[in-house]
């Protein structure tokens, strides 16, 4: 499948791309769902992929929704989908925090109710939760109460997040020991009518600042959210396809682990975006242009019911 990247991905070009892969990864926001509404054919390529003997996954930065919670939103919206397929960062940084730290002790965490859950899943036990006890109160900022179990700090989207938080981050990161371990570092989260909310990583980047330290991150496009997929499926890079919206987390996790890509214009980035990646001259954001480019995914619906004419 010899191709110059960023290309539109049309008539028989789809048929071939998807016959090159077993495995397809899917972003969610902004390529299979807008909100609370599935993207128009969404659900039926997805479907389809499966019957056809596709393994389907779906791998989100989005670390305040469980597994079972993101299962039971596609489910609802009509996406035939288990929770053993999601992979989300409240899940995969409470894998990286058992198997690569190996995690004995507390984790501080920063972060939702759902990373809580995924934490204790696996049975690590965590403090943090919740608005701060002692925020507002006059106290003596160096010396806050720690919790001498505490041997890792999470960062993960908290919409609790406070001066005390950050604090209390740093006082636990002094200790070179403790582990440091970020979701994800997106700035920003996009909203309807082109509004946005700070994102994950603003809290991520104020506790590294104030720690002098730099996170270990698991989500897009660190290749640990690929490993943790890949690892439990035994998937084969070259057989595997990712689909997103975002170049800077979907594709250059992509790029970075090998896999084949495809951009969906229904999201955050635009072929204007990927053409001036590709200019640049630049390797890093070379590796943030997509082999492949569509207007929405339920483009690729008329190639998978050719696909399935064949059989029928």
């Amino acid at each position: 499948m010899a191709a110059s990247k960023c290309t539109r991905l049309t008539g028989a070009l789809t048929g071939q791309l998807l016959d090159s892969v077993d495995n397809v990864l899917f972003d969610c926001d902004g390529v299979i769902w807008r909100g609370d509404q599935a993207i128009p054919g969404a659900p039926e390529v997805i479907n389809s992929l499966k019957k056809q003997g596709k393994r389907v996954f779906f791998v989100t930065n989005n670390s305040t929704k469980t597994r079972k919670m993101y299962a039971d939103k596609l489910n609802k919206l009509g996406f035939d989908a288990t929770e053993d397929e999601v992979f989300g960062t409240a899940y995969c940084s409470a894998m990286y925090l058992k198997n690569e730290c190996k995690i004995q002790g507390k984790v501080y965490l920063i972060g939702s109710n759902a990373m809580r859950q995924e934490l204790e899943a696996v049975g690590i036990r965590q403090v943090g939760v919740g608005p701060d006890p002692i925020s507002g109160v006059q106290i003596d900022w160096a010396n806050v109460p720690l919790d001498q179990e505490v041997q890792a700090v999470l960062v993960g989207f908290d919409e609790h997040f406070s001066y005390m938080k950050l604090n209390r981050a740093l006082q636990y990161l002094y200790n070179p020991d403790c582990q440091f371990v970020g979701t994800n570092t997106d700035t920003r989260l996009p909203l309807e009518g082109g509004k946005a909310v700070p994102g994950t990583g603003c809290l991520l980047k104020a506790v590294e600042t104030a720690a002098q330290r730099q996170a270990q991150v698991v989500g897009k496009p660190s290749n640990f959210m690929f490993e943790c997929v890949a690892s439990r499926f035994g998937l084969d890079p070259e057989r595997c396809l990712m689909v997103g919206d975002r170049l800077d987390t979907d594709i250059m996790l992509g790029s970075n682990c090998g896999l084949k890509t495809l951009l969906t214009l229904t999201g955050v980035s635009t072929v204007a975006d990927a053409e001036a990646n590709q200019k640049s001259g630049c390797p890093h954001r070379q590796r943030m242009v997509p082999n492949y480019y569509i207007d929405s995914i339920g483009d690729l619906l008329p190639a998978l019911q050719a696909e399935k004419s064949v059989f029928t």
